[in-house]
Parts: structure tokens; C-alpha cells; sequence
């Protein structure tokens, strides 16, 4: 192996899974980044979900929400579920993982409100209880996933966006989940609120 032609490669694959996504995304990604910025100019907060690598993403967004993106604004309401280890790990053991983050929907989330589900497979079964609890609350839904949108996909209503990235690899897909959370961040901050 030629960690050389190994690292290059990499780059390459990554430069051309964005450039294949940006036409086939942009539309969901604006359609995402209006639906944000719409319920947190009606008052609305955004709750984020992800396990592992989606879980750093998660509260990655909710950071520059909470702070700033790239210029200087009022701090947005914006929630990494996964980041209150004591809630995570109370409900875990009492209730099962697969509900962390649906209980934390059904306590916080209101009309209004957005749960955005971060899952590179859609098939984290925490992931899906959380859509489940947040389409029964009346929350709105986006969902970045991969692959071939796993489980996740059919339970989507109409109005829940799916940002679905066209590929195989959970590191690839990553790295274009972290690409569109920054264009929801630029959105957020560009769109009226």
C-alpha cells in the first residue's frame, strides 16, 4: 500500500461524491434550510439526533447555531440530544437506547419546533423512534441519511425533507452530511428569519 495514492485517492473520491451531489442536493438542501429558518423565525427551536460520527455532527450544527456560523447574529435555539449524558444514559437504562432521543422529543419538542435526524444507514433504531415521536408531536422533519435511506425513508411524511446522499461508504457520507450542515448554517443566517 502507497499511503500516498491511499490519501489522494480518498480526496479524490470525497471531491467527486460533492460535485456529483451539489445538483442532485441543492434542492432539498434549500427546501431544508427555508423549513430551519421559518420555524426559528415563528419562535421554534431545533432539536439534533445522530449516534457516533452523526453525533459529533449533531452537536457540531447545534454549536454554530448556539454561537455563530461565519458572522455575527443572535444565538439560535438549537439542542444536540445526544450531549445531557445523564438523560442519554437514565434513559437507556430505564427505558432501552433505542428511546434517548424520542423521550427527549416528546419532552421538548412543540409544534413548530424541527427535529433534525442525522443517520448515515437510516436504520438507528433511536433515530427512527425519534422521527416516529416527532411527527406525533407535530414537529417538522429533516433527515440527512445515505445509502439507500434505509427504514427511514418510508416513515417520511410529504412535508419531512429527506437529504440523501448518493453513496455507499458511512465516511463519504459523512463527509458530505458535515458539507450540508454548513449550507443549512449559511441558509439559516441568509434567509429572512
Amino acid at each position: 500500500m502507497d499511503p500516498i495514492a491511499l490519501v489522494a485517492a480518498r480526496f479524490h473520491e470525497s471531491a467527486q461524491l460533492k460535485l456529483a451531489s451539489a445538483d442532485a442536493l441543492a434542492p432539498a438542501i434549500s427546501r431544508a434550510g427555508s423549513l430551519l429558518a421559518a420555524s426559528l423565525r415563528g419562535g421554534g427551536k431545533l432539536l439534533v439526533c445522530g449516534n457516533g460520527g452523526s453525533a459529533a455532527d449533531a452537536q457540531h450544527f447545534s454549536a454554530e447555531l448556539l454561537g455563530r456560523y461565519e458572522r455575527e447574529r443572535a444565538a439560535l435555539p438549537a439542542i444536540a440530544l445526544h450531549a445531557d449524558s445523564s438523560t442519554v444514559t437514565a434513559v437507556a437504562n430505564d427505558y432501552g437506547y433505542e428511546h434517548v432521543f424520542a423521550r427527549q422529543v416528546q419532552a421538548l419538542g412543540r409544534p413548530g419546533d424541527v427535529l433534525l435526524a442525522i443517520s448515515t444507514s437510516g436504520n438507528s433504531p433511536g433515530i427512527l423512534r425519534a422521527i416516529e415521536a416527532a411527527q406525533q408531536a407535530g414537529l417538522g422533519v429533516v433527515a440527512l441519511t445515505g445509502r439507500d435511506g434505509g427504514a427511514l425513508a418510508p416513515l417520511l411524511r410529504p412535508a419531512d425533507i429527506e437529504i440523501r446522499v448518493p453513496a455507499q461508504v458511512t465516511a463519504r457520507i459523512q463527509e458530505v452530511h458535515i458539507l450540508i450542515l454548513h449550507c443549512l448554517c449559511e441558509l439559516i443566517d441568509e434567509l429572512p428569519r
